[in-house]
């Protein structure tokens, strides 16, 4: 384990930021300095629980983060802060419903079953102005501005700083796009085991947003910040792996599209669980913007408007791009990096259980031929319905704990109720002559 006075000494760390993401997927911290990590690395750094999107009141007791100094992550752009996950406790005791403790106690589970989740993820973001008004490069106009060479390369400076960050901390990136919405960028870096991933993922979203700021612009991963264009979607690369980590068991050359009988158990589950799963990968009242939506100034979505899977093909909510792994491009930009591959490995393990039956394979344009298969399960058009349906799913209350549930459930029904109660200029425009 490391030292994490001993790596300030050796690194230049002056300073420590303890950090965690609450329910909501916010990214809260407290800035210690290097002399004082001795002792916080074993008892943790206080907060009050109820400051944070947590189901706590001001009556309980202090909440302390104890970092994983496996974590550890010096800031490239301001080497003197080293950032740390931490995980949450309360009272001698893991608090339960914290995202990271909830993830570790679903790979824990999958673990003590043989399976090892490893997982990538493919954040989309926007670059816009700082008052959040418009994107950023007011020449971004195409309306197929996808790989678009000139807008990638007016981005350069920043894209650039970003890619250097993520090679020199090792995380193996190989390539940087511009998306498929005005302003929209992408970069993808190797899969890692999921709690890895999860870290990283965190990190990168306050690194994108860091630098952008450091350049003069705003960094967003709102699933649909402008109604004419992509949302922001997050889609995750799963596979599970022996209790080593060195053989795919997903992978079998044999098999439909090289995946193994085990893969397509895991896969009956997603799809069996997805509508449950729905509140956590989109948890958002803005998420149900990108889910379900008209045609973009592209000409699609790249989301997906049903419970389907295929193979090569990205109008799904599965697609199976190569042998040996799933894309589930169910989740959006504002999927907590902890519960995306809880929830995902929760639904799977039950798959694998139950032998949950995938369904037909379905090697059509859902976005043109959807409509057409009879019985395919929908999903939920709203943030409330999606909550309804987490809050009544057995699975995912026994993978995730009732702890965790009930607390999501909690928070994000009072954010619904906020959300009704803004009245907006559409319902102005359409309905004061009723």
């Amino acid at each position: 384990m490391t030292d994490l006075s001993e790596a300030a000494r050796e690194k230049g760390i002056k300073y420590f930021l303890i950090s965690f993401a609450d329910l909501f997927g916010v990214m809260r911290a407290k800035l210690v300095p290097a002399a004082a990590i001795g002792p916080m690395a074993g008892d943790g750094a206080g907060f009050a629980g109820f400051a944070a999107w947590l189901r706590m009141t001001p009556a309980d007791s202090d909440m302390f983060a104890i970092p994983d100094p496996a974590s550890l992550i010096q800031l490239p752009w301001k080497p003197e802060v080293g950032w740390l996950a931490a995980d949450l406790w309360m009272d001698g005791k893991e608090v339960a419903h914290a995202p990271r403790n909830v993830l570790k106690r679903v790979l824990a589970a999958g673990e003590a079953a043989g399976y090892r989740l490893k997982t990538g993820v493919e954040c989309e973001y926007f670059l816009i102005q700082p008052d959040g008004s418009a994107i950023a490069d007011a020449r971004d106009t195409q309306s197929k501005p996808c790989y678009d060479q000139q807008a990638l390369m007016r981005r350069y400076d920043l894209i650039s700083e970003i890619c250097d960050c993520m090679l020199e901390l090792g995380w193996g990136p190989y390539q940087n796009d511009h998306e498929d919405a005005n302003g929209q960028f992408e970069m993808n870096w190797d899969y890692a085991d999921a709690l890895v991933t999860a870290d990283r993922q965190g990190f990168f979203k306050y690194m994108v947003k860091s630098l952008a700021e450091k350049h003069g612009l705003r960094a967003t991963f709102m699933p649909k910040p402008f109604a004419d264009l992509t949302g922001n979607g997050c889609h995750a690369h799963v596979s599970i792996w022996d209790s080593e980590g060195t053989q795919n068991l997903f992978h079998d050359d044999a098999g439909e599209l090289g995946l193994s009988g085990l893969a397509y158990d895991f896969l009956g589950g997603m799809v069996t669980h997805a509508p449950a799963m729905c509140a956590l990968l989109n948890p958002a009242v803005n998420s149900y913007k990108r889910l379900n939506a008209p045609p973009t100034q592209s000409g699609a979505t790249w989301a997906p408007n049903a419970v389907s899977y295929g193979g090569n093909n990205r109008t799904h909510m599965i697609r199976i791009p190569d042998a040996g792994r799933f894309e589930v491009r169910l989740a959006d930009g504002a999927a907590n990096p902890y519960l995306l591959p809880a929830a995902l490995l929760g639904a799977g393990l039950d798959g694998i259980a139950h032998k949950h039956p995938p369904g037909e394979r379905l090697d059509i344009n859902m976005y043109t031929d959807g409509h057409t298969v009879a019985d395919l399960t929908k999903l939920p058009l709203n943030l409330l319905d999606a909550l309804r349906l987490l809050d009544g799913s057995a699975v995912m209350r026994q993978s995730l704990g009732d702890e965790f549930v009930d607390g999501f459930v909690a928070l994000k029904n009072d954010e619904w109720t906020a959300y009704m109660r803004h009245l907006s200029d559409w319902e102005r425009q359409n309905s004061l002559d009723c």
